[in-house]
């Protein structure tokens, strides 16, 4: 198949740790045609959806791992599968191309479904299932963020369109600064914040859990560093090898299907003891670190249900 990867530059990855390098390294060695291009390389032009970008392959050697072609503009309606992989923020240029990939979809696939990618991001969709998940408030307005903490003391704040640990405060019952974090954040964002009830069992791991097309597949822990509340591993997390829990996998037969029926083919879910609280489908991350803990080619297991769905 022809491949495609819409994604932050694919020279900068860190190619032990990368879940795109992985993929592509996977559909490679499949036989399968890849380009790359960046988000700000997508076009529509006249009814058509174009790509400035190059062919490339791929190789697992650190500083020389991929080789780009000659950049050259591609037709995307002649890829027969497109990987939305690049990063949040989840702003207005990222739903764009969303909305840019939805002219193609589904006769060339995208993956994960930009429709429901620009419907469900990550901090949303766990409404859908309010007794998996922690109590939690959106808003932007501070009498209701005020409210909420008054009633649960102790609580994590952040942005709701935020990612990679980046914004997050916990605040307990002794804290002062919610007034201050509130003007800070509305003061460069008209977007609302997510309040949700702090979970002590994150000082034992932030728990991601991959799903294949719904289905579970494994999970890593995430550990907090000393001192540190957030346990994601762009922040000083510790991965950990972990399995999956009766409770993990009530979790994931809750919310499977639906990921299933909106073409969600690669998700990771994080879990905090026993409760859901994000769903994550934007871009992500964890294949290396689980493939090296559990010996189980989860990239294979991923381009099997694709090519099962281009059949």
């Amino acid at each position: 198949m022809k491949i495609a990867f819409q994604m932050d530059p694919i020279t900068d990855v860190n190619i032990d740790a990368d879940s795109s390098f992985r993929l592509a390294e996977e559909a490679q060695s499949r036989g399968h045609e890849l380009f790359y291009y960046a988000p700000d390389k997508l076009a529509y032009e006249e009814g058509r959806v174009t790509a400035r970008g190059h062919d490339f392959t791929v190789q697992r050697i650190q500083g020389d791992h991929v080789h780009l072609g000659q950049e050259r503009e591609i037709d995307l309606s002649e890829m027969d599968v497109i990987w939305l992989r690049q990063d949040p923020p989840f702003d207005m240029n990222y739903i764009t191309t969303t909305h840019i990939l939805d002219r193609v979809h589904p006769e060339t696939l995208v993956v994960n479904d930009p429709f429901w990618v620009r419907n469900y991001p990550e901090k949303l969709l766990v409404l859908d299932f309010p007794d998996l998940t922690p109590p939690t408030t959106i808003a932007r307005d501070l009498e209701t963020i005020k409210a909420f903490k008054a009633k649960h003391q102790d609580v994590i704040l952040k942005p709701l369109y935020g990612n990679g640990g980046a914004g997050v405060f916990r605040l307990d019952a002794n804290d002062r600064n919610l007034t201050s974090l509130h003007e800070l954040f509305t003061g460069f964002s008209r977007e609302p914040l997510i309040v949700q009830k702090f979970l002590p069992d994150v000082s034992n791991g932030d728990k991601r859990v991959i799903l294949v097309d719904g289905e579970p597949v494994g999970a890593i822990n995430r550990v907090p560093a000393k001192g540190e509340t957030r346990s994601n591993m762009h922040v000083g997390g510790r991965p950990e090898k972990v399995g999956l829990t009766e409770r993990d996998l009530e979790i994931c037969a809750r919310i499977g299907p639906l990921l299933r029926a909106k073409g969600q083919v690669f998700v990771g879910i994080d879990v905090i003891g026993d409760y859901l609280t994000e769903i994550n489908v934007t871009s992500p991350t964890g294949i290396q670190e689980l493939e090296r803990f559990d010996g189980v080619n989860i990239a294979e297991k991923i381009w099997q249900a694709i090519e099962a769905k281009r059949a």
